[in-house]
């Protein structure tokens, strides 16, 4: 995929994600025990992203420790967890395949495009890193780099409560159409 087509997919990712969301939600049918799963999954997906957002030093430093040491892309790993969490809630199967669909097909060329940039932005300490590393599905056992502590000033920094709120949001219109909406 060329540079052009992944600049795109990296500017459209956010606005494609409230167009999906709106459709998610519109279309949604969650039934109480579908939900119950779906946000113990989610929750899962949530807290790797909370647990990454506070070992990376976006452009500063390379990030190894944490998450980081089990995957390259712990941040999108934890929306993907969050999201098919709250696919599973949907009692919704065809909007499952839609988001895995949407999200492989726009993310995988995204963490590409971001690993250039960071060979580039870290050289050699980069490509060693991602030699050990997977790019997306953590390996069995951290490969990175260990002993950094989680920062919660880089969780606030990266307003990283943002995806919380929203992933309650969405929580309490699934358990209003679940109980309320019949």
């Amino acid at each position: 995929m060329g540079k052009r087509n992944t600049t795109l997919l990296q500017r459209i990712r956010v606005p494609l994600g409230f167009v999906f969301g709106a459709l998610f939600l519109y279309f949604a049918s969650p039934t109480p025990v579908l939900l119950a799963i779906g946000v113990s999954v989610g929750l899962i997906g949530l807290l790797t992203r909370a647990w990454s957002s506070g070992h990376i030093k976006k452009n500063r430093e390379l990030a190894t420790s944490g998450p980081y040491a089990w995957t390259r892309n712990p941040l999108y790993l934890g929306s993907f967890i969050m999201g098919g969490g709250l696919m599973v809630a949907s009692g919704v199967w065809w909007l499952g395949v839609l988001f895995a669909i949407l999200f492989l097909g726009i993310y995988l060329p995204v963490m590409r495009i971001e690993a250039r940039e960071l060979t580039q932005i870290f050289g050699k300490e980069y490509k060693e890193y991602a030699d050990t590393v997977p790019l997306f599905l953590p390996g069995l056992r951290p490969s990175g780099g260990s002993g950094g502590k989680f920062d919660r000033g880089l969780y606030l920094r990266y307003r990283e409560y943002q995806a919380a709120i929203g992933f309650l949001v969405v929580v309490v219109i699934l358990l209003f159409k679940a109980y309320l909406i019949k």
